[in-house]
């Protein structure tokens, strides 16, 4: 979908500016009769006020959090509910953050307000800050009247959206905690530690186990070329993540994501589960399916799923229906594709949708309570590798030479 600039007449007469996202021009023409609006003229609009910014200013200052969105939702819908105008309560709310680019964001898209130009379009030039489901849903609040209503159903699904990352942090702290311990010890380990068991071994002159001598190897390895590990693993880093933002990266590590044991399904699930309660808001909002599907596909922020998601717009708009297109999409179980399909015969899909959602949801909260439970064998089992290499590599030569100093 593009950004078109359009001039226009209201009903009264009164000449109207402003800018709106549709497919192409006839798509922006019936959006704007809908609202009411003869249109005088239509063109694409490549102007991107956030582009202008400072590159250095927005690398330094701290990004727009979900914490942010779920604030600025809610009191938007209490301010409106309440008859605040629009400008009024943004400035309003723009005085009261502590976010230094949000609060500069509201202030922007205040003044802009107060030129002409309508919220959503507002919103469309600070898409680093507001996404697409975000702006669409507000689109459709404009257009129906409902804007209150909008930002409700946007509150509620960035907060559910934070209990899930919230969920799944906490069940992941414990395993990185471990994680991160144990490559710290090995680093000491093979720095401090084992060169000094080395000179002590020198001195005796004795023949080591080949355990031994592979702790020693390793440790003159990490003593000799620490500054060469160091870049590399910085280089290394660094590759990986510019490998990772281009899209066949992209797409590989998120099929990969999926596929990880453990913890690959429950990433797979709580994906599912972004999908169906955001494609339900959406058409539950009165946006059309195929539109639907397009903004719905970029909110599951996973390309492999995205893939997935594009072709199941495709088909429905080749004629098939939403539930073959699921279940040629091969992503969802068959309880799923059975609501998918009671929702469509009883034209409840959006109502399915979110027991779909619903039901994901538990699914992900039970494996993340059990997560810990099935990882902690794993870990114990490294940490008891580590023991064992240690207590060959070290213990048993110098138990060998208190053998031979009691011989003689």
């Amino acid at each position: 979908m593009s950004f078109f600039a359009y001039q226009a007449k209201d009903k009264h007469g009164n000449s109207v500016a402003g800018e709106l996202e549709a497919q192409d021009e006839n798509a922006a023409a019936d959006t704007l009769l809908r609202r009411g609006l003869i249109p005088l003229s239509i063109k694409q609009s490549n102007n991107d006020k956030e582009s202008s910014k400072s590159a250095v200013i927005q690398f330094f200052q701290p990004k727009v959090t979900l914490d942010e969105l779920i604030i600025f939702s809610r009191q938007m819908y209490s301010l409106m509910k309440a008859g605040i105008p629009i400008i009024r309560a943004i400035v309003g709310l723009a005085e009261t953050t502590t976010h230094p680019v949000f609060r500069e964001t509201l202030l922007d898209v205040a003044k802009q307000l107060e030129q002409g130009r309508n919220l959503s379009a507002a919103f469309a030039s600070h898409k680093k800050v507001f996404n697409r489901l975000m702006i669409s849903i507000v689109v459709v609040g404009e257009s129906t009247g409902k804007l209150e209503d909008a930002f409700l159903q946007l509150a509620t699904y960035f907060e559910q959206e934070h209990e899930t990352r919230k969920r799944i942090k906490a069940a992941m702290r414990y395993p990185t905690f471990v994680v991160i311990a144990l490559a710290v010890a090995m680093f000491i380990l093979n720095i401090f530690v084992i060169p000094t068991f080395a000179e002590m071994f020198a001195k005796f002159n004795a023949e080591l186990p080949l355990m031994t001598q592979i702790l020693i190897g390793t440790s003159n390895f990490f003593v000799t070329y620490w500054h060469v590990i160091i870049f590399t693993i910085i280089a290394t880093i660094f590759g990986v993540k510019s490998y990772l933002k281009t899209p066949i990266g992209r797409r590989k590590w998120d099929r990969i994501k999926l596929k990880i044991p453990i913890v690959g399904g429950i990433i797979e699930r709580s994906l599912l589960a972004r999908y169906s309660r955001s494609f339900a808001m959406i058409l539950r909002a009165g946006v059309p399916m195929t539109t639907g599907l397009s903004l719905v596909a970029e909110a599951i922020d996973n390309a492999f799923m995205e893939e997935k998601v594009i072709d199941m717009r495709r088909r429905i708009e080749k004629g098939e229906s939403l539930l073959r297109a699921s279940k040629n999409s091969e992503l969802f179980t068959q309880l799923v594709l059975q609501m998918v399909a009671v929702g469509e015969e009883t034209g409840r899909v959006e109502e399915l949708l979110q027991e779909a959602a619903e039901f994901y949801e538990r699914e992900v909260d039970f494996d993340l309570k059990s997560l810990t439970a099935k990882i902690e064998p794993i870990l114990i089992s490294v940490v008891a590798g580590m023991v064992l290499v240690l207590a060959l590599g070290i213990f048993t030569p110098m138990w060998d030479m208190m053998s031979a100093i009691k011989g003689r």
